[in-house]
């Protein structure tokens, strides 16, 4: 875990319960600004093809969003900072919309197979996409730039690893159709070899 991520959360609050039910608070003031991803991290975001993303409104109810798409969809521009191409939707506009008034973000990727979770923390604005030709390319397949209506540039404050307990593994369609191919093959062999015995 990056320890600017514990100082933001560990609100009064929280240390307040942390005292409650252990004894004692987790200080972890006096961290650095920012906490930029390594490599670890940017091969995990550039592996997922989906991610959950919360905002906030101006009300102060949370709002949590899944966005999915190509393996990579979510792009690593550097270590400091996210993008991803938003596509024409259900015309709703509740993440932008909360983002032009308050720009704190949370995302929180998964990997059920690994029973794996990076939790990230940061600031996002919008740009509409038609004023950033060259980031929608940057971003999107050929094929979908004519869809993309905004971007969405997150700069990364921190982020923390979660422990694997109670992740239960769940498999694309893609993931079961690659294990289980070998015995899919193996079947296709045993019943020609009975056939030319027959």
């Amino acid at each position: 875990m990056a320890d600017k991520y514990l100082e933001l959360m560990v609100t009064p609050a929280v240390a307040q319960a942390q005292e409650h039910y252990f004894g004692r608070a987790i200080d972890m003031s006096g961290q650095r600004q920012r906490d930029a991803l390594t490599e670890d991290e940017t091969s995990f975001i550039e592996a997922r093809d989906s991610f959950y993303m919360a905002t906030v409104t101006e009300t102060g109810w949370p709002y949590l969003q899944h966005r999915g798409g190509q393996p990579g969809f979510l792009r690593v521009l550097n270590p400091a900072t996210l993008a991803f191409a938003d596509y024409k939707g259900n015309r709703q506009l509740i993440s932008t919309g909360n983002l032009a008034a308050n720009d704190r973000v949370s995302l929180f990727l998964m990997d059920y197979p690994q029973r794996t979770r990076l939790k990230i923390l940061g600031h996002a604005r919008v740009e509409d996409a038609r004023q950033h030709p060259d980031l929608v390319a940057q971003l999107a397949e050929p094929e979908l730039q004519r869809k993309v209506e905004r971007v969405f540039l997150i700069d990364v404050v921190s982020f923390d690893w979660n422990c694997p307990q109670y992740i239960t593994p769940r498999f694309t369609e893609s993931e079961v159709k690659a294990a289980v191919a070998p015995l899919q093959q193996r079947i296709a062999e045993l019943e020609a070899a009975l056939k030319s015995k027959i």
